[in-house]
Order: structure tokens, then C-alpha cells, then sequence
């Protein structure tokens, strides 16, 4: 059995930042999201947005590659989205994601963070956030993140 500590903030945004996730229907989606992190053998932290992106605070198991993890969770939720009725601005998700380690010891701050979204985003834009989480993480912004096509 591996053993493991492994904290991704992920980060996805609606495709053409579309203001299509309905804050009155998102817990429905965030249980849907619950749901297949679940049966991915992964913990949900935190999960939590605004109309045009979401966060999550996830372990991920070691099986599991990043990039498969997200394309799974963004796929399967999208279908969700389409077909629950309850979105009907919903047209997909954006390319690209943001996924940031932290170590366990910052899981309540980065909880914290999440869970404050919607109080957050009066004062800082997304675009000043994920440009914010690019600098303090020495990330080069070549633009995929915002791709949409």
C-alpha cells in the first residue's frame, strides 16, 4: 500500500468565462463532483465558486495522474451540467486548469480560501486571481489557461 500526502488546489473556469454556473443550483454540482472524486479512490477537502470557475482542495491517489484526474472530473461533470437543467448557460469548460501542491500542514488556510469564494471574488477578479497564483507559484502564464478552442 503507498502511502501518501498529496494536496492539489485545482482551479477550472466555464469555457468563454461564462457566467453559467448558477449559484442556486451549485450544490448540486459540487455533490457531483464529490461523487466522482469518491470513486476515485480521492478525499474532497473543499469545493466551492463562483459563476464562471470553481475551486477544489483534493488529495490525489497515487494510481491517478493529474491530467486524467482533472479530464475525468471536467468531462463527467460537464454531461452532468448539460443535462441536469438546471444550467442552461453551461456550454463546457475551458481547456486548460490550474493545479497548485501545498503541503497538509496549509489544508485549513487553503480550505479557508475556497470556502470564501463568493466573499473573495467583490475584491480581486479571476483574472487577478489566477494571475496572483502564477506569480507566487512561478508559473509561466503562456495563455493555455484562458484557451478556449
Amino acid at each position: 500500500m503507498p502511502y501518501r500526502q498529496i494536496l492539489y488546489h485545482l482551479v477550472f473556469r466555464t469555457k468563454y468565462s461564462i457566467p453559467a454556473l448558477d449559484l442556486e443550483h451549485s450544490e448540486k454540482l459540487y455533490r457531483y463532483i464529490w461523487g466522482i472524486i469518491k470513486n476515485k479512490n480521492c478525499k474532497l477537502f473543499q469545493i466551492n465558486g463562483i459563476e464562471d470557475h470553481i475551486h477544489l482542495l483534493t488529495d490525489l491517489h497515487p494510481s491517478i495522474a493529474l491530467a486524467d484526474f482533472v479530464k475525468d472530473i471536467k468531462v463527467a461533470s460537464s454531461l452532468w451540467l448539460k443535462e441536469s437543467g438546471d444550467f442552461p448557460n453551461f456550454v463546457g469548460w475551458g481547456k486548460g486548469y490550474c493545479a497548485l501542491t501545498y503541503a497538509y500542514k496549509e489544508k485549513e488556510v487553503i480550505m479557508r480560501y475556497i470556502k470564501n469564494q463568493r466573499i473573495h471574488h467583490h475584491k480581486e477578479s479571476f483574472k487577478e486571481e489566477i494571475s496572483r497564483f502564477f506569480r507566487d507559484h512561478h508559473i509561466t502564464d503562456d495563455g493555455y489557461f484562458w484557451k478556449d478552442d
